[in-house]
C-alpha cells in the first residue's frame, strides 16, 4: 500500500497524546500516563484479520513486561459492533490479558483516540501501536509485531534517546517518501533507484521490510517472471508469518493491475498462511479458496469457504457468506 501523502501531526518523539478512552472492557482502568512507566497503546477491532494474528504475540509481550513498568493497552477503534469486543476477549482467554477499551464516540463517530492518535499519526490502517516511554514522549509506532524487545528494554531502562529515534525517522520517511511519489507517478525503474538509496538509511533490522515495495515495483513494471521468484523467495522465507503469506496470496489473486496471475505461486503461498495458522483463520481460508476456484476447483473452494463462514463472526461472516453463495452459484466474488 503507498504511504499517504498527507504530514502526520504526531510523530516520534512527540509529547504522546492524553489518554480518552470511552468504556473499559478489560483490566485496571488508565487515566493518564504515569511518570516512570512506559505503555504500548495498540489499536485493533473483532473484525481485524491481522489484529487476530497479533494478539497473542502482544499478549506474550504484556507477559513478559508487565512487572517491568511496561502497561499494555489495547485500544479498540474502527469497531463495527462494539458489542463484540467483550466475547471476543472472552473467547481469547489467556491469549487476550492486557487491558482493553473502547473508544470514546460520543462527540466523534471515528472515536477521539482515533482521531488524536491514530489519524494525528497518519496511520491508517491496524493493528497499529504506539510505545510511549517513561517520561510520555511517543517512542515507536508501528505494527505490533514489529516491535523489538530490545527497544522495550531501552525504554524502560531510561536508556532510548526519543530525539535521535525521531532524527532517525525523518531521515527514513524522507526517503521512502521519494520511492512512493515515484510510485504513484509510476516511474518505476526511479522507483527501484531511489529503493536502494532508502535502504541505506534504513535500519538493517528493517530492510526485510522492503521486500514487498520491490514486488510492487516489479508488478508495475509488468516483469511477472521476476515478480513471482522474489514471491515465492518472500514466501519461503516467512513461512510462519500467516499474515504476510496471506496477504501475498491475495495480491496475486485479486489486483486489478496484474495481467499475468500465477495461480500456482499462488496456491503454495496461501496453503503455507493457512499451514501457519493451523486452519483456523478465515480470512486465510477465504483467500485460499478463492485462489482454488479461480483454479477451476470449485469443489474445494466450497469446502474452505464453508469452513471460513463457521470460524467466523459477526459482520465478517455475513461477508464470506456472500462469497460462499458464490462461489455455490459458480460466479467469482468480487476481490474488493
Amino acid at each position: 500500500m503507498l504511504a499517504s501523502a498527507a504530514t502526520p501531526t504526531l510523530k516520534v518523539g512527540d509529547p504522546a497524546p492524553k489518554l480518552q478512552p470511552g468504556e473499559w472492557v478489560q483490566g485496571e482502568p488508565v487515566n493518564e500516563f504515569e511518570k516512570g512507566k512506559a505503555y504500548i497503546v495498540e489499536f485493533w477491532a473483532t473484525w481485524c484479520g491481522p489484529c487476530r494474528v497479533s494478539i497473542p504475540h502482544l499478549n506474550e509481550t504484556h507477559n513478559k513486561f508487565k512487572d517491568k513498568g511496561l502497561i499494555v493497552i489495547g485500544q479498540d477503534c474502527f469497531e463495527r459492533d462494539e458489542t463484540l469486543v467483550a466475547p471476543f476477549i472472552e473467547k481469547m482467554g489467556d491469549k487476550m490479558t492486557y487491558r482493553v477499551t473502547l473508544d470514546d464516540k460520543k462527540d466523534n463517530a471515528k472515536g477521539k483516540m482515533a482521531g488524536t492518535w491514530m489519524e494525528a499519526a497518519n496511520q491508517n490502517g491496524i493493528p497499529t501501536a504506539f510505545l510511549v516511554d517513561t517520561k510520555g514522549m511517543v517512542a515507536w509506532i508501528g505494527h505490533p509485531m514489529e516491535l523489538k524487545e530490545k527497544i522495550i528494554e531501552d525504554v524502560l531502562a531510561g536508556k532510548f534517546d526519543a530525539a535521535k529515534a525521531a532524527e532517525e525517522k525523518k531521515k527514513t520517511q524522507e526517503a521512502m517518501s521519494k520511492v512512493y511519489r515515484a510510485m504513484q507517478k509510476k516511474n518505476w525503474d526511479d522507483a527501484a533507484t531511489m529503493l536502494s538509496d532508502a535502504e541505506k538509511v534504513l535500519p538493517e533490522d528493517e530492510r526485510d521490510n522492503l521486500d514487498g515495495l520491490r514486488l510492487a515495483i516489479l508488478f508495475g513494471k509488468k516483469d511477472y517472471p521476476t515478480a513471482y521468484k522474489m514471491a515465492a523467495k518472500v514466501s519461503e522465507a516467512n513461512k510462519d508469518n500467516a499474515q504476510l503469506q496471506n496477504e501475498l496470496a491475495w495480491r496475486i489473486a485479486t489486483d486489478k493491475s496484474i495481467e499475468e496471475r500465477d495461480l500456482g505461486v499462488a496456491e503454495t503461498i496461501a496453503n503455507r498462511a493457512n499451514q501457519a495458522a493451523k486452519g483456523k483463520d478465515p480470512a486465510i481460508l477465504d483467500t485460499l479458496a478463492r485462489i482454488k476456484f479461480m483454479q477451476g476447483k470449485k469443489d474445494e473452494a466450497v469446502q474452505l469457504q464453508e469452513k471460513a463462514v463457521n470460524l467466523a463472526e459477526g459482520n465478517a461472516q455475513s461477508e464470506l457468506q456472500k462469497a460462499l453463495n458464490s462461489y455455490k452459484a459458480g460466479e467469482l466474488p468480487k476481490g474488493d
